[in-house]
């Protein structure tokens, strides 16, 4: 048996050419922990809730009322409701369809990405749709829920669909069928979810299009797939938040 600097190993490793749209380490079998975590978050969340305001009437909540994203009004300058509005449902019923889409869109999406990529493109579809309802709300509204979020991966696996170049038609038939619920029934926050899609689907093109766009074949390591990857989601993260920050601080002077 001969010895290996660890070091020479890593980098050799870091110097092989990959394909962007591999499966993250620890592939199909990997546990999707995190997918886990964001739903007992918000499980643990509502279930305080509902102890906190002793009945399905979330509105006597402090947790709800201090959380969720109001639109048509001050927001004095509050700026953690951009995150909070994200992690907080109006009823069983709302967190029921929002924590069994997440555990069915997102177990493979983070498998797929890695915890921490899967993790960030989330976040920033939060925060991408709660910057759009600030932005194109006009009317007076309390948003909150994990929907903008559940879009932004929805519209990730719809990238990741069409660069692995697969039927897509399943996808756009739910995307569009959710849409036109979020258009039609009363109550549910079109823009929340159209900013969520719109923010994950760039965050999906910033890991897997932007390396193959921006590196030639032979360039395409580990090293540098990730980096460019990462560099490109990074960007749009500050971007959703800067947004948010912005329309929040417009909306409380």
């Amino acid at each position: 048996m001969g010895q290996h600097c660890v070091d020479c190993i890593a980098q050799e490793a870091a110097a092989v050419r990959v394909d962007p749209t591999a499966p993250a380490a620890g592939g199909a079998n990997a546990t999707p922990y995190v997918t886990y975590s964001l739903i007992a978050v918000n499980l643990a969340i509502f279930v305080a809730c509902l102890l906190q305001a002793r009945g399905v009437d979330l509105v006597r909540s402090s947790i709800m009322t201090t959380g969720f994203l109001p639109t048509g009004f001050n927001l004095d300058f509050e700026y953690w409701r951009l995150l909070t509005s994200g992690f907080l449902h109006w009823s069983v019923t709302h967190i029921a369809v929002n924590m069994i889409s997440l555990y069915i869109v997102g177990r493979d999406l983070e498998r797929l990405f890695g915890p921490a990529r899967y993790l960030t493109i989330y976040v920033t579809s939060l925060l991408g749709g709660s910057a759009a309802v600030l932005a194109l709300q006009h009317s007076p509204a309390l948003t909150a829920g994990a929907s903008g979020a559940i879009y932004g991966l929805m519209g990730a696996l719809l990238v990741v669909v069409v660069r692995l170049k697969l039927p897509t038609t399943s996808v756009l038939l739910v995307i569009g069928f959710n849409i036109i619920l979020s258009w039609t029934i009363p109550g549910i926050s079109l823009w929340a979810h159209l900013g969520g899609l719109v923010f994950g689907a760039l965050g999906a093109l910033a890991v897997l299009w932007v390396p193959v766009v921006t590196l030639a074949p032979e360039q395409r390591t580990m090293a540098k797939v990730t980096r460019v990857g990462w560099f490109g989601l990074g960007a749009l993260l500050l971007i959703a938040l800067a947004a948010g920050v912005g329309l929040v601080t417009s909306l409380s002077l």
